[in-house]
């Protein structure tokens, strides 16, 4: 008798042992046919974006070099150059945080070289606005990819209480 009690003892030792909760948890794969959110499905709507641009006009060289930090993140360096001075220079950081896409440029020269944020406001199959109704100029980014290697950049909204509309034209430096 007490053979079977110590042998029906180990058993439940065993079993219990091997059923209790330990702190690694168990993976479980998961099969094709399971779908899963992507957390950062507005942002890869850019992917396009990566790369350098040019555009040349009379009064420099205008371009924007974009490139994929992360997930979530995308950065670009815009200049425009004339004659080997830089005219003008700012950085753009493309953000996703949860639900909403912001463009944020920071221009040394302008906005006590603070960051300004715009939130992406509306967009179609090619086209992506970005608003910040409270900055002075611009209130509206807009891009819009004409084609795999074109796309436009518009700067938009109220200035000295009059309409004003800039347009970048880019090609995608080969």
């Amino acid at each position: 008798m007490k053979t079977k009690t110590l042998l029906t003892a180990i058993t439940l030792t065993a079993f219990f042992t091997s059923c209790r909760n330990n702190d690694t948890p168990t993976k479980v794969p998961l099969s094709d046919d399971v779908k899963t959110t992507q957390r950062y499905d507005k942002i890869k709507e850019f992917a396009w974006l990566e790369g350098t641009w040019e555009n040349l006009t009379k009064d420099g060289l205008y371009t924007e070099k974009w490139t994929k930090v992360n997930d979530s993140v995308f950065t670009a360096k815009s200049t425009v150059t004339k004659d080997k001075d830089t005219l003008f220079y700012e950085t753009v950081v493309l953000d996703q945080k949860g639900d909403s896409l912001h463009y944020i440029v920071t221009t040394p020269k302008q906005n006590d070289a603070k960051p300004v944020s715009f939130t992406l406001k509306s967009f179609t199959a090619n086209t992506y606005v970005f608003e910040n109704k409270k900055h002075d100029f611009p209130q509206r980014i807009t891009y819009t990819k004409i084609t795999n290697d074109s796309l436009m950049a518009e700067i938009s909204g109220t200035q000295n209480g009059k309409p004003a509309v800039e347009q970048f034209p880019m090609k995608r430096k080969k």
